[in-house]
């Protein structure tokens, strides 16, 4: 999916992200230090399309608002969401955080359709 956040400028930045859903929330993983967990703190304004793996936009925009999960139970609980749906490639990601050090620096962002 291609995850659409917006700077105090109003100026839109578009990501690809891996996202998975549980219920009605949607859950993404991402580094918490990245500009979209930035942007999403600053402004919970967003936006959804479906991507290819290098983000062409392949579909509609939704609109959308997003939160950083700061509870650690609630980042737990999203971060098996994106597990579950990914498996041996988050797995592999999850690995690679923590061999680079990164891994204190994960985040999860909680999505609202």
């Amino acid at each position: 999916m291609s995850l659409a956040t917006f700077r105090k400028n109003g100026r839109e930045v578009r990501t690809p992200v891996w996202i998975a859903r549980e219920a009605a929330k949607l859950y993404v993983w991402t580094n918490g230090t990245s500009g979209k967990v930035k942007r999403v703190r600053a402004n919970g304004r967003a936006r959804l399309a479906p991507c290819d793996a290098r983000g062409k936009v392949r579909g509609e925009w939704v609109d959308a608002k997003a939160r950083m999960l700061d509870d650690p139970e609630a980042m737990e609980r999203g971060l098996q969401t994106v597990i579950r749906k990914y498996g041996w490639q988050m797995h592999l990601a999850l690995l690679a955080s923590r061999l680079s050090g990164r891994h204190a620096q994960r985040a999860v962002i909680e999505i609202d359709l």
